[in-house]
């Protein structure tokens, strides 16, 4: 591979212009198809195979005049202290303002509260359903701004109106802050540590069009294969990452070169043959710890997922053509000024030695630095033990929208309960008597004494099929509630053998319990296949069996640690102000899996940057314990600017109103911050002095077995005539270097 990538390097060094234009060919083609597409839709949830799923898809195909899918907004009316809106003057606001939303554009139907039993016991407050004959995502403007101007309307002479439900429109905006601040502090972080504008713009400007080709590919797409905006956000987040640190690693190799005296053009292509090598291996761990979501079969997941693997390819393939091609124009550019001054012989001593005095530091107290790492991260990952996950609703919106304001009124005046019903769907088609049916279901789920109350069965057109809703006494995210989910769904078996009808539950709380429990059964099978797949990648760079061992090992700790983070921030609400959260609650339940997914996918980039490095010096002649201190020397610096890279990038997204970014954003940068300096450059050289030359042991017959993809660039160096290393590495004890 380090030979095939070498030739790829020279060529596009020598032929820069056209692959640049090639490369802006694509992205300019890439933005017309996307602003020719469609916007793209709304975030939905479905997830195939689960009783919720099963319920809903029951009550579309019976029910079609309902507008099952059909957008709802739930409008809140109070009346002043000390008035009642059953009064003549409340009721005739109510009555305005039902007949202002019904005169609303695509409305299907509103809810009269005096009809619909939908007044307080305390006569105070009510609400009036709004249902529309299209989807969220195809509500015009007009629809969502005649709701507004009614309610507006209904607030005069001291009335408190909100609204919620998915039809009104979430108060945010994408205004592309995250990216700036993750692409200002990247060119700080890069122009210190390479003393040079050029060094420092191109892999800027290598992410860049990276990036913007695969988010202008997913609007494109977007509304083909339902790629939402919170699927091409994630896809920028991480793509923008990797990608400016793919070509970091590339760039700062050729600088190496160019520091030991080689022409810009041989530069070029040793850079590409060796750090190209790492990035395409740590591309593909990534890669496949994105698409491996898929198999978790939740639509918006494996979405999510696969766009944003697309968008690291994109990036692993910019960073191998496009990055040696700007080398061709920038030439010795890339050097600061006091390094292309200086003789080629001195270039390289006069590089920093931090790195060389950590490993070496490392080295002298392995135990001590190894078990300080450990207990740190163990410290931190306890928060994770007690992870509650959820759905994100109204009630975890701001404080200060309409939303959550709309949610509080109605859990004051209705109960915790009334926020989060469940729909009963009662499939009688099968059933000798539908009514009796329905009606033992109702009786049996009061039975239970745990709803507050059953509302009675409503049934389609050819009275086969039947509806009721189930109020429960205890808020959405309560233990409670979801007690009572399971209690009505273990009463299906019974029923169905008593009356012949099929009893499905469904809403956003069963909705929830189904969502976590598919991610739970998901999660083994993933870890098993990402984990399996990156272990043979990185046996196949490492050449080792104990090396991809430790690799592993150390993500779950990073992982872990992680997951505690998050839960303390966002769960506990331990500085949730400093955050900007503005309602501590349950983890999204997709947060565990995803940041899995991901962060072994990062993780596995500084392992292989860093310890290609170790294992390039090894294998050309040095022990053990030098090439661990050779490997910091040349690598840890670069892989601690990256990991700053990242951190920054991902803590841009923090800023972000939406829930699920800010969380991910946080969830990554903390991951990317333990990952990188606690266990590459801690844990990772304690346990490589610890082991010895045990670390790079491999069983002769699967050194056979496997195919030598020579990532350390060792039969490129044959071939290039390079001062010959030894066929074996020297096996010294291990005290050199320390």
């Amino acid at each position: 591979m380090a030979t095939f990538l070498y030739r790829l390097g020279r060529r596009a060094f020598r032929r820069r212009g056209l692959v640049v234009l090639l490369w802006v060919a694509v992205l300019v083609g890439a933005g017309v198809a996307s602003s020719a597409a469609p916007a793209p839709p709304e975030d939905s949830f479905s997830m195939p195979g689960t009783e919720s799923q099963k319920a809903f898809d029951l009550l579309d195909e019976q029910f079609p005049a309902a507008s099952a899918e059909g957008a709802t907004a739930r409008v809140v009316i109070r009346a002043p202290e000390g008035a009642k809106i059953s009064d003549a003057a409340g009721k005739d606001r109510v009555q305005d303002l039902v007949a202002d939303l019904r005169a609303g554009p695509q409305v299907a139907s509103v809810d009269d509260p005096f009809k619909a039993d939908a007044v307080s016991k305390d006569g105070t407050t009510a609400y009036a359903t709004v249902t529309y004959k299209v989807n969220a995502m195809e509500l015009t403007d007009e629809a969502r701004d005649s709701l507004t101007a009614a309610t507006d309307g209904a607030r005069e002479g001291g009335y408190t109106v909100e609204t919620g439900g998915d039809a009104v429109v979430a108060e945010q905006e994408m205004g592309g802050t995250a990216e700036l601040i993750g692409i200002g502090v990247a060119a700080i972080v890069l122009l210190l540590t390479f003393g040079s504008l050029v060094a420092a713009g191109m892999p800027l400007l290598s992410a860049i069009i990276g990036v913007g080709i695969g988010i202008s590919a997913i609007g494109a797409l977007g509304s083909t294969l339902e790629l939402s905006a919170t699927t091409s956000t994630l896809a920028m987040m991480i793509g923008l990452a990797v990608a400016i640190d793919y070509a970091l690693f590339i760039v700062s190799r050729y600088r190496a070169e160019i520091a030991e005296g080689r022409s810009p053009e041989e530069a070029a292509g040793r850079a590409v043959g060796t750090a190209g090598s790492a990035v395409v291996f740590a591309g593909l761990t990534v890669v496949v710890a994105l698409a491996g979501l898929a198999i978790v079969n939740i639509p918006i997941l494996t979405k999510m997922g696969l766009a944003a693997a697309a968008t690291v390819g994109i990036a692993v393939l910019i960073a191998l053509t496009l990055t040696p091609a700007l080398l061709g124009f920038a030439g010795k550019r890339a050097l600061s000024r006091k390094d292309r001054k200086a003789p080629a012989g001195q270039r390289a001593a006069a590089k920093p030695k931090l790195g060389t005095r950590w490993a070496r530091f490392v080295q002298r107290r392995p135990v001590t630095v190894l078990l300080t790492a450990v207990l740190g991260l163990g410290v931190i990952a306890v928060p994770a033990a007690s992870m509650e996950l959820g759905l994100p609703d109204e009630g975890s919106s701001a404080p200060d929208t309409t939303q959550r304001k709309a949610y509080d009124l109605l859990s004051e005046s209705f109960g915790a309960g009334f926020n989060g019903p469940f729909m009963i769907a009662v499939d009688a088609r099968d059933a000798a008597d539908p009514e009796a049916a329905a009606d033992t279901v109702s009786e049996r789920i009061t039975g239970l004494g745990k709803a507050a109350a059953v509302t009675p069965a409503s049934f389609n057109k050819e009275g086969d099929t039947a509806v009721l809703t189930v109020m429960p006494k205890t808020g959405p995210s309560d233990v409670a509630t979801e007690s009572l989910v399971h209690d009505i769904r273990s009463l299906s078996g019974d029923i169905e053998a008593d009356t012949g009808a099929t009893m499905l539950v469904t809403g956003a709380t069963a909705m929830t319990i189904d969502f976590s429990q598919t991610l739970d059964d998901a999660l083994v099978p993933y870890l098993a296949l990402v984990v399996g797949l990156a272990f043979l990648l990185l046996m196949l760079v490492f050449r080792s069996v104990l090396v991809p061992l430790k690799a592993a090992l150390g993500f779950l700790l990073s992982v872990a640690a992680a997951l505690g983070a998050v839960v303390a921030v966002f769960q506990w609400g331990w500085l949730a102000d400093l955050f900007g959260v503005d309602q501590p609650g349950p983890i999204m339940s997709m947060m565990p899996i995803f940041m899995i997914g991901v962060v072994f996918g990062l993780a596995m980039d500084y392992e292989v940057f860093l310890v290609t490095r170790m294992r390039e010096a090894y294998v050309h002649g040095q022990s053990a314990a030098e090439s661990v201190t050779t490997g910091f020397t040349h690598g840890g610096r670069v892989v601690a600017a990256a990991a700053i890279i990242m951190i920054s990038v991902f803590s841009g997204f923090i800023l972000e109103n939406d829930a699920m970014i800010k969380m991910m954003g946080f969830g990554l940068a903390i991951a990317v911050l333990f990952d990188a300096f606690v266990v590459r450059m801690a844990i990772v050289p304690a346990v490589l002095a610890l082991l010895g030359t045990k670390a790079w042991w491999l069983p002769t017959w699967l050194d056979r077995v496997l195919p030598n993809v020579d990532v350390e660039g060792e039969k490129l160096h044959r071939e290039l005539g390079d001062t010959a290393a030894p066929a074996k590495p020297a096996r010294e004890p291990e005290t050199a270097g320390v």
